[in-house]
């Protein structure tokens, strides 16, 4: 059981590091005018997205669901925390597909946000974390 938590704590950081980067790469992206930059912060995110963040992703997501199914499913299961967490988690899991969404407008040079708007997306991450941290260590009902 300890291992299960490990592992995903340690996807979970790694996931997050992603979350809080990408959209910062995305405003200085926002705010580049020459190729050799806009080039070459395409190739970061399209590695940060599909090398270090979904990969991320995928794996906090699986030993989620395995500690989920293995044991907190029976012990929390009536835990208005439980679901919160959970409902934080699938949206969540949506901000990440929208970053893709953002990835793929800028690879095509169709972007149709400032770096202002980006800025305050790079915040939304901060908020998930804080909410559900707070909910799998207070577990408050």
């Amino acid at each position: 059981m300890m291992w299960l938590k490990a592992f995903h704590l340690i996807f979970m950081v790694t996931w997050f590091a992603g979350l809080f980067y990408l959209p910062r790469l995305f405003v200085y992206h926002a705010m580049s005018s020459d190729v050799v930059s806009i080039e070459r912060f395409k190739i970061m995110e399209r590695k940060l997205y599909f090398g270090i963040m979904t990969p991320g992703m995928v794996l906090t997501l699986v030993f989620g669901i395995w500690m989920l199914a293995d044991y907190a499913w029976e012990m929390y299961a009536a835990s208005g925390w439980l679901h919160l967490k959970l409902t934080l988690i699938v949206l969540l899991v949506a901000y990440h597909v929208w970053c893709g969404k953002w990835l793929l407008e800028l690879k095509n040079d169709r972007n149709l946000h400032s770096h202002v708007y980006f800025r305050w997306m790079n915040e939304v991450p901060v908020l998930f974390l804080f909410a559900i941290v707070l909910l799998a260590t207070i577990k408050p009902f």
